[in-house]
């Protein structure tokens, strides 16, 4: 067993020396790169980072641990590593930083209302949605798919919640400000900081004036639903719900736009997306390997209530862990040929909606549009083609696109919708 030396440190080796928060490194392949080596010499390690530092875990079994034992690894100080040394003010309000069993008390009533039923009896409305969104692709010249993808979460979750359409591009806006701050095309001129800060602050105020309204009309909208939730016995606080409809809008956000840039910038160009239109068996195990490929969210961090061993490393109490999901998802002990784009890849137990308690409660939402999206791109489209380099989001929150221009052609005959 690995011991830390004193004040929760250990040596860092040669494979160590890659600094897996640096945005930069999420801008190509380095950060495969990066976490494969991890994964065969360092599975567990320490990350320092100025004064503070991090232990690191790459492997699909060690992650899935930390993430399931929330009594060991919690939540409630932070799931993101532009936290790490802060604390997270929502600890214990917001759902997404609330361990159980307060946690599943929060997440009933929106689970009850993010049911299967519920979601397919949205699912025509999804379809119109994906149609009008992909319709400027028909005109045969570039189309910048990574633009249209970041309307896609806004126009499905945007109406659960009952947010005005106008709103929609400056909540886009808001979102990405938030999930790569970092990112020349969203950051403010004062740095990535003060653009955290200036999102937080305009989506929480968005949020208070639009539960203002709601509490006079209330609808079957997601937001009414939290309106009505109770916990230990009373109504949740203004605060309370503020914080939880900024971590639905978020987190629809990451898991839904980015499985289908990620299939395009990879399957673009190639025979892969007419393989899987002449398939249509193939339509759910191609979009759960689009989660896995993409794991649109890079990482989630939990910090330590005790010490604890981990693959032989020992973690002090009161540390700071981040899984790397990215890294889980290729991990070659679990998934024959990762670093391959397999439809047909089956089990596929990829991590892409984390695991355990926290499991992303967006997950039947996602992947209905996700089915639905892909049902309606690949009967109605062929032979695409890139039409310029892409642009990867400058974030070590969010593998994704910024930009990802294609073209393509309109089939002459529509498959069958799946």
């Amino acid at each position: 067993m690995t011991t830390a030396p004193s004040g929760g440190r250990c040596p860092v080796s040669a494979t160590q020396q890659v600094d897996l928060i640096d945005p930069d490194l999420y801008g190509g392949d380095g950060a495969h790169a990066a976490w494969r080596q991890l994964r065969r010499s360092a599975p567990v390690s320490w990350q320092p980072v100025r004064d503070i530092g991090y232990w690191s875990v790459v492997t699909h079994a060690e992650a899935a641990r930390v993430l399931r034992d929330h009594d060991t690894f919690t939540s409630e100080q932070g799931t993101l590593l532009n936290l790490l040394g802060k604390g997270d003010p929502a600890g214990g309000q917001q759902m997404a930083v609330t361990d159980p069993p307060a946690h599943a008390r929060l997440r009933g009533p929106l689970q009850q209302a993010l049911s299967i039923k519920n979601v397919e009896n949205d699912r025509e409305r999804i379809r119109r949605t994906v149609v009008d969104l992909l319709q400027p692709l028909a005109d045969g010249g570039p189309f910048d798919f990574a633009t249209a993808m970041a309307a896609l979460p806004m126009r499905v979750i945007g109406a659960m919640m009952a947010l005005p359409e106008a709103d929609w591009p400056r909540l886009i806006r808001l979102t990405h400000m938030c999930i790569a701050a970092d990112d020349p095309e969203f950051q403010l001129a004062a740095g990535a900081q003060a653009t955290l800060r200036a999102a937080h602050r305009e989506l929480f105020a968005y949020f208070q004036d639009l539960v203002t309204q709601r509490r006079r009309t209330p609808g079957d909208d997601l937001i009414s639903v939290l309106l009505t939730m109770e916990l230990d016995g009373r109504r949740l606080s203004p605060g309370e719900i503020v914080s939880n409809c900024y971590s639905l809008l978020l987190g629809a956000t990451v898991t839904t736009a980015q499985p289908p840039n990620a299939a395009m910038a990879t399957l673009a160009g190639t025979p892969g997306f007419d393989d899987w239109a002449a398939h249509p068996d193939l339509l759910n195990s191609g979009v759960e390997e689009s989660l896995r490929w993409a794991s649109p969210t890079q990482h989630f961090m939990r910090h330590t209530t005790r010490d604890v061993e981990v693959r032989g490393v020992l973690i002090p109490a009161g540390a700071p862990v981040v899984v790397w999901l990215g890294s889980a998802n290729r991990d070659e002990g679990v998934f024959a040929d990762p670093d391959t784009f397999d439809i047909r890849r089956a089990p596929n137990k990829h991590l892409a909606f984390g695991v355990g308690a926290h499991y992303c409660i967006g997950h039947t939402v996602a992947r209905v549009t996700l089915r639905v999206f892909f049902a309606e791109l690949l009967a109605r489209f062929t032979d695409f083609t890139l039409a310029g380099p892409p642009t990867r989001l400058r974030s070590n929150i969010i593998a994704g696109y910024a930009h990802l221009p294609i073209t393509a052609k309109t089939r002459r005959t529509e498959g069958p919708r799946r």
